[in-house]
C-alpha cells in the first residue's frame, strides 16, 4: 500500500514547482538587471516557468521580499550579505555565509566569479590635476562629491568611509546611474561606483586605491530560498565562475552604450557560452506601453476608489465633532509626511511585495486630499442653513442628504480631483516594490541612464494625469450647477 501511496503524492508534490513560475528578482541597477536575466533563461532553456521582478529597490527590499516568500532568488554580493544585511562583516566566504542564514531558510549559491567592489571614481583629468591616487587623497581639496542613495545608508557605505580616511560625513545623495552624467558635466567631482561598471571606460574615470582596506570583497552569487528544488539550484550554479571582472563590466558596457537590451545581451552570453540555446524575443513598443499604463490605471483606479469610500465614510462619521475631525485630518496629514519610497517599503512586512502594498501606499497618500476637502465642507455649512432645516422638520439623514452632501459636494470633488493626480505620479514609484505600472520603464531607464526608457513612462504618465483633469472637469460639469463650479475653481 506504501507504494500507490507514495507514487501518488509524488504526480501530485512533484510538478509543484515546474507547475509555479519561480520569481527571479533583480535590484534597480544594470548589473543586478543583466544578471536576473541570465538566471531567468537558464531556468526558461531548462523547461521552468519564470515570472521576473525586476527593479526591486535596494538591498534591503530585496531581502525583505526574499523574507516575506514573495520572491525565490536573486543576484546578491558577498560583502552586502555580510555588512548590510547579516551585520557581521567578520563573516568570509560562500560557508560562513550560509551558516548564519540558515535559521532565514535562505542559501548563497556558487560565486558567479567576478568581484564587483564598491570604489570611488574620479573623473582622470581631475585625477592628474590634483594628484589624486587613493581615497585619502581626497581629504581637504573640498571636491563637489555625491554617491549613492544606497551607499548613503549602508554599513559598508560613505559614514564608516568617511571614518576611516577622515572625509566629509555629509555629502549628496544621487541615483547612480544618473551620477555617471552629473560627473562627466562636472556637475559632481567624487562618486561612488562599482567596479564593473561599463561607464567607467565610457567617461574615462579613474578608480582611486582602497588603501586602508575598507571595502570587503563582493562577490556575485545567487541568493535563493532553501526550499527551492536542488535540479533548480543546479541550474542557477550553471553560471558559477563563469565572468571575470573584464568581461562583467563589457557586458554591462554593451547595455549601457550600445543600445542592446538586458535581454539581448544576456542571450547572446549564454548562447555563446553554450549555456543555453538561442532565446531571443522582440518586445513591441506600444505594446509595452500599454501593458504598464494598463497596469498604472488599474493600481490608480482601485487605490483611488477605495480612498473615496474610506475618506468619505470617514468624514461623514467624524463631522459633527470638530475635535475628532481635527485628530482625522491631522492624522491624515501625518501620513503625507511619509515619503513614498518609504511608506512603500514599510508595507513590505505586511503585504510583501506586488500590487497590493502599493495599492495600501497609494490610498493613504490619497486619503488626505478626500478627507480634508470633504471635512471642510461639512463643518462649514451656513449654521443658518441647519437651523432652517432642523425648523422645517428634517431628521439628521436627511439634513445629511438634502443639505450637507449637496453643499459639500464641490469641495469633496476637488479633492478627489487632486487626489487622482497624486496617485497617479506617487504610483510610478511603486515599480521599486514589483508593482509593475509606468515606473517600469522609468526604474530601468534610471538604471542605464537612459532618457528615453524614462520617457517611455513619464510621458503616459503625464497624458494619464492631464486626462484625469478633463474628465473631473466633465464630471463637475455633469453633476454641478454653473455658479457651484465658479465657487470650485476661485477655491
Amino acid at each position: 500500500m506504501k507504494w500507490p501511496i507514495f507514487l501518488v503524492w509524488l504526480l501530485l508534490a512533484g510538478p509543484s514547482w515546474a507547475a509555479e513560475p519561480i520569481r527571479v528578482a533583480s535590484k534597480n541597477f544594470n548589473e543586478s538587471y543583466l544578471l536576473a536575466e541570465m538566471l531567468a533563461r537558464l531556468l526558461e532553456d531548462a523547461g521552468y516557468s519564470v515570472e521576473r521582478r525586476f527593479g526591486l529597490g535596494g538591498t534591503l527590499i530585496c531581502f525583505e521580499a526574499m523574507i516575506n516568500d514573495e520572491i525565490d532568488l536573486y543576484v546578491e554580493y558577498t560583502g552586502t550579505l555580510a555588512q548590510t544585511i547579516l551585520g557581521r562583516p567578520q563573516l568570509v566566504g560562500q560557508n560562513a555565509l550560509n551558516t548564519a542564514l540558515a535559521s532565514r531558510n535562505i542559501e548563497l549559491l556558487d560565486p558567479i566569479g567576478f568581484n564587483n567592489s564598491y570604489a570611488i571614481a574620479v573623473r582622470r583629468a581631475l585625477a592628474d590635476a590634483l594628484g589624486l591616487v587613493t581615497i585619502g587623497d581626497l581629504a581637504g581639496h573640498g571636491l563637489k562629491i555625491a554617491v549613492s542613495h544606497e551607499f548613503l545608508e549602508r554599513a559598508d557605505g560613505w559614514s564608516g568611509l568617511a571614518a576611516r580616511y577622515g572625509l566629509p560625513p555629509r555629502v549628496q545623495g544621487i541615483e547612480h546611474g544618473l551620477a555617471y552624467q552629473a560627473i562627466a558635466e562636472g556637475a559632481i567631482d567624487v562618486m561612488d561606483a562599482y567596479s564593473t561598471d561599463g561607464e567607467l571606460q565610457r567617461y574615462d574615470l579613474k578608480l582611486l586605491a582602497d588603501d586602508r582596506g575598507y571595502f570587503p570583497r563582493y562577490l556575485a552569487a545567487p541568493l535563493v530560498r532553501e526550499d527551492l528544488p536542488e535540479p533548480v539550484k543546479a541550474v542557477l550554479n550553471r553560471l558559477q565562475g563563469r565572468l571575470d571582472d573584464v568581461q562583467m563590466q563589457t557586458l554591462n558596457a554593451q547595455v549601457v552604450f550600445d543600445g542592446r537590451s538586458f535581454a539581448e545581451v544576456a542571450d547572446a552570453f549564454l548562447v555563446e557560452n553554450g549555456l543555453t540555446t538561442a532565446h531571443s524575443e522582440a518586445i513591441d513598443l506600444w505594446q509595452s506601453i500599454g501593458h504598464n499604463t494598463l497596469q498604472h490605471l488599474k493600481l490608480t483606479f482601485i487605490a483611488l476608489t477605495t480612498a473615496i469610500i474610506v475618506g468619505v465614510g470617514l468624514s461623514l462619521l467624524v463631522f459633527r465633532s470638530r475635535g475628532t475631525a481635527r485628530i482625522v485630518t491631522y492624522l491624515c496629514g501625518l501620513l503625507q509626511t511619509i515619503p513614498a519610497i518609504a511608506l512603500l517599503a514599510l508595507m513590505i512586512p505586511l503585504f510583501g511585495i506586488g500590487p497590493v502594498p502599493a495599492i495600501v501606499a497609494l490610498c493613504l497618500y490619497a486619503l488626505l486630499p478626500v478627507v480634508r476637502n470633504t471635512l471642510t465642507a461639512l463643518t462649514t455649512v451656513d449654521p443658518t442653513l441647519i437651523q432652517v432645516a432642523v425648523g422645517i422638520g428634517l431628521t439628521r439623514r436627511q439634513r445629511l442628504r438634502y443639505l450637507f452632501l449637496p453643499l459639500a459636494l464641490p469641495s469633496m470633488l476637488a479633492g478627489i480631483r487632486t487626489a487622482a493626480v497624486i496617485c497617479i505620479g506617487t504610483a510610478t514609484l511603486a515599480a521599486f516594490i514589483g508593482a509593475g505600472g509606468l515606473g517600469d520603464p522609468i526604474v530601468t531607464g534610471l538604471a542605464l541612464n537612459d532618457t528615453g526608457l524614462i520617457l517611455q513612462g513619464a510621458i503616459p504618465a503625464a497624458v494619464l494625469a492631464m486626462f484625469t483633469e478633463f474628465a473631473f472637469e466633465g464630471l463637475e460639469r455633469l453633476l454641478l450647477p454653473g455658479h457651484l463650479r465658479r465657487a470650485n475653481r476661485s477655491e
